[in-house]
């Protein structure tokens, strides 16, 4: 059986002195006072004096090798022994092999895909436990914040669309409606559904500025509908007059009846 040991590294390698301090000091209040977790890089040593981790690189594999902490691009931090494997150096070659052909450099992601989730599968294939929760928290949590914006935006568009959508076919349908009570009565089909013109207007109103009914609108209608009513009982009322006064003129006098009687 042979010991797996994790190396733990401070990620000091910005090219900003400044930038690096300020890495130092997050891993610092956020590891070591708190003990949530930090920025770090890990690589795990089995077999050997080297480690192997994983980065970034155009072409070939992102798996490398290097003196177990002796990493030129970080700071190190510390070692941790997470197990024994009871495999063989051969065999543990082998899972190499198969990691090299597995991770392509070009295929490295800070959040998703880093050296930290390498030296997860590197253990896991090894039959040790994995790295402990603080190692890689930072990057965890930032590739599940960033999934849940990418899906709180993708539906906030498709809700946007199906409403949009949904707006535009009742709108129509509102439209028609009053189009239909405006050229033709009422029939006894459609009296208790008829729909009051100024929906049609506010409904547009509502889809473009966000607008609703005000009482003075309603109130309005309401009394534009009153006065159309008088309107069509005066006409009726003069209708009806006009034709007694016919009917009255093309009646023979009373006078020359009875002379015709005698």
């Amino acid at each position: 059986m042979m010991e797996v040991i994790l190396h733990v590294y401070d990620v000091t390698n910005s090219g900003s002195e400044k930038t690096n301090n300020t890495i130092l000091n997050i891993n610092k209040v956020f590891k070591d006072a708190i003990g949530l977790g930090g920025i770090f890089h890990s690589a795990v040593q089995v077999y050997g004096e080297d480690e192997w981790s994983f980065g970034f690189c155009e072409h070939g594999t992102g798996v490398f090798s290097c003196p177990s902490g002796k990493n030129p691009m970080y700071t190190y931090r510390e070692g941790i022994v997470l197990g024994k494997t009871n495999f063989s150096i051969f065999k543990v070659n082998q899972i190499l092999r198969e990691l090299s052909r597995e991770w392509p450099g070009s295929d490295y992601d800070l959040l998703a895909k880093n050296c930290n989730h390498f030296c997860d599968e590197f253990c896991e294939r090894l039959g040790v436990p994995k790295l402990p929760g603080w190692v890689n928290r930072f990057a965890n949590a930032g590739d599940a914040a960033m999934e849940i914006a990418g899906n709180t935006a993708f539906r906030f568009r498709q809700a946007k669309t199906e409403i949009v959508s949904a707006s535009k076919v009742a709108y129509r349908f509102l439209a028609g409606v009053t189009s239909s009570n405006g050229s033709a009565p009422d029939s006894p089909t459609n009296s208790n559904t008829r729909v009051p013109r100024f929906q049609a207007s506010w409904f547009k109103n509502l889809i473009t500025n966000g607008a609703k009914p005000s009482s003075t609108d309603v109130d309005d209608q309401d009394e534009d509908e009153r006065l159309q009513r008088q309107h069509s009982s005066k006409q009726g009322r003069d209708q009806l007059l006009r034709q007694s006064s016919q009917q009255e003129h093309e009646l023979p006098p009373l006078h020359q009846s009875f002379r015709h009687d005698v």
